[in-house]
C-alpha cells in the first residue's frame, strides 16, 4: 500500500491516517490558543486544565500538538500518562517511570514525598512546573483523581506544583462533578470544549493534510466539498471517509479522487424496486366500454 501511495500519488505518507506525522496536524485558531494559555499558564503556575468533547473531534489531537510545544521548552518536564485505568499502586509506578524517580508502590508515603521532591528541585532550577497529559481521564478512577489532586499542591494549596491537562469525552465533566471530585473540579483553570466543526472548517484541515503530504491536488474541490457535507461535522469521520476512497482509488489505479469515485464506494442507495407494469391499452378500452 505504501508503495502504490507513493508511486501513484506523490504522497510523503498517508494524509488520513491517524498516526500521521505531528507536523501535518491542522492545529486552527482555537487549539493554538489553548496550547499558547498552557504553556504560559499551567506551566509556569500549575493547576489544571480540561479538555472535552464527543468522540472524533479531536481532543487527541490537541494533547499531541500541545506535547509537541512543550518538548520544544527545555524548562519544561512533560510526561504523558498510558493507562488511565490504573489503581493507586500502578498510578504511583507509572508516576514513578514518567518522571524518573524510583518509587515503591507499596510505600506510597515514601513515593508521595519522592515525586514532590522531583517536582519541587526541576521549579526551583527552572521556575516551571512539570506537566502530566491524561487522555480518555473519564477513565480514571476516583481514587487517583484524588491523589493526583492532593500530590499537585503544597503550602496548604496554596502553591502548585505541577501541571495536569485532562482530555476526555463528555463523561469527564460530568465526573468532575460528583461531589467526591467537586475539590479537582473547582480548581480547573483552563478548558477547552471541542465540539462539532462546520464544513469549511472541514475543508481547511483537509486541504491543510493533503498540502502536507506532498499532493493539494490529490482531490477535487467538488470532492472536498461533499466530504465536508457529509462528515458529521466530526474530523474522525472525514479522515475515515477520505482514507477509504484513498484505498479505492489505489485500487482502481485512479489518478484523482472525484466525486465518481465517492459514489461509487459510498453510494448505498437500493435499486428502485420495478414499477407495477400498467394495463394493456385494449384492457383499458374494452372495460370503458362495459362501464
Amino acid at each position: 500500500m505504501k508503495t502504490n501511495l507513493r508511486d501513484l500519488y506523490g504522497l510523503k505518507h498517508n494524509p488520513f491516517s491517524p498516526d500521521v506525522p505531528t507536523d501535518a496536524l491542522y492545529p486552527g485558531a482555537r487549539l493554538s490558543e489553548f496550547c499558547w494559555r498552557i504553556e504560559h499558564g499551567l506551566a509556569v503556575e500549575g493547576g489544571f486544565a480540561m479538555i472535552s468533547g464527543p468522540p472524533g473531534v479531536g481532543k487527541s489531537v490537541t494533547l499531541r500538538l500541545l506535547a509537541r510545544q512543550l518538548d520544544g521548552l527545555r524548562e519544561v518536564m512533560t510526561g504523558a500518562f498510558q493507562h488511565p485505568q490504573s489503581n493507586i499502586a500502578d498510578f504511583y509506578r507509572e508516576m514513578g517511570e514518567l518522571f524518573g524517580v524510583s518509587l515503591r508502590p507499596h510505600n506510597r508515603w515514601a513515593g508521595f514525598k519522592d515525586l514532590r521532591a522531583r517536582w519541587i528541585g526541576h521549579i526551583e532550577k527552572t521556575l516551571m512546573r512539570p506537566v502530566l497529559l491524561v487522555d480518555e481521564a473519564q477513565e480514571m478512577n476516583s481514587t487517583v483523581l484524588g491523589e493526583l489532586r492532593i500530590l499537585a499542591s503544597t503550602r496548604f494549596d496554596s502553591r502548585s506544583i505541577l501541571g495536569v491537562v485532562l482530555a476526555g469525552d463528555e463523561r469527564l465533566p460530568d465526573k468532575l462533578r460528583r461531589e467526591e471530585l467537586m475539590p479537582l473540579g473547582s480548581r480547573l483553570r483552563t478548558r477547552l470544549v471541542l465540539e462539532p466543526v462546520s464544513p469549511a472548517e472541514l475543508a481547511e484541515l483537509l486541504v491543510h493534510r493533503l498540502k502536507a503530504a506532498g499532493n493539494p491536488g490529490l482531490m477535487t474541490q467538488a470532492l472536498i466539498h461533499t466530504l465536508c457535507e457529509h462528515a458529521l461535522g466530526n474530523p474522525r469521520v472525514l479522515m475515515n471517509m477520505a482514507s477509504e476512497l484513498l484505498i479505492a482509488a489505489a485500487h482502481k489505479e485512479r489518478e484523482l479522487l472525484d466525486e465518481k469515485l465517492y459514489f461509487e464506494v459510498f453510494d448505498r442507495t437500493p435499486s428502485a424496486a420495478k414499477a407495477p407494469r400498467a394495463p394493456k391499452k385494449g384492457r383499458r378500452a374494452a372495460a370503458g366500454r362495459r362501464r
